[in-house]
């Protein structure tokens, strides 16, 4: 099959339209996971055992099984249970959960390395818990996290075609339909690869920048 510019010229706004969404999901969705990744951090450092490991039981459950399978889990299964969400709702929220729990362990990583003597000066100073991690230790440890946080976004960017699965009309979707409406395949799938590839070489330019500025904070 030829290449045909004028079907290129005739699909590119749709395709651009879906990248917009997907890029839109993908900006929610480390929303989600990166609040969530620090509840669950938190949590499982918690002395009350009754939170931490029932914490520690979901976030291995949620590392251990599919974004796929929960995604399905979420639009299809929970309908059951009387709780409908509309398709992006759902996939924001399985893939921020998904990837929250992946944070969680960069988190845990971040806050474990700021220094025993930071806890003890902030009981010192008659610190609330509260105000020790809003004041003391988020602030030491969220730097040398960015990069490690940065890869799990490019990560999320390119899982976002599960989301065809639940009829969510990001990037891959829309090439889907414009392949299946038109049988032509080669242009659609072609110009999906060449936007995934643009925008993640992009991503790992930023991510090359956010190494060299924050990575030296790790050492």
């Amino acid at each position: 099959m030829e290449w045909d510019w004028a079907f290129v010229a005739e699909i590119m706004p749709v395709l651009l339209q879906g990248l917009q969404l997907t890029l839109l999901i993908t900006l929610l969705s480390a929303g989600v996971a990166a609040g969530l990744g620090l509840v669950f951090a938190i949590a499982r450092r918690s002395p009350r055992a009754w939170i931490a490991r029932p914490v520690g039981l979901f976030v291995s459950f949620i590392r251990g099984t599919p974004l796929l399978v929960q995604l399905y889990f979420i639009f299809y299964v929970l309908p059951d249970a009387g709780i409908r969400l509309p398709p992006l709702v759902a996939g924001v929220l399985g893939m921020g959960l998904h990837y929250a729990t992946y944070a969680a362990e960069v988190y845990r990583a971040g806050i474990e390395n700021v220094p025993r003597g930071q806890w003890e000066a902030a009981r010192a100073t008659n610190l609330t818990a509260a105000q020790t991690w809003r004041h003391v230790i988020v602030p030491q440890a969220i730097p040398p996290m960015i990069p490690a946080l940065a890869n799990y976004l490019i990560a999320m960017f390119k899982e976002t075609p599960l989301l065809s699965a639940i009829t969510v009309l990001e990037l891959m979707n829309q090439a889907k339909s414009v392949a299946n409406s038109s049988y032509r395949y080669v242009e659609p799938m072609t110009l999906v690869g060449v936007l995934f590839l643009a925008m993640s070489l992009v991503s790992v330019v930023l991510l090359r920048w956010l190494e060299h500025r924050y990575g030296r904070l790790a050492k």
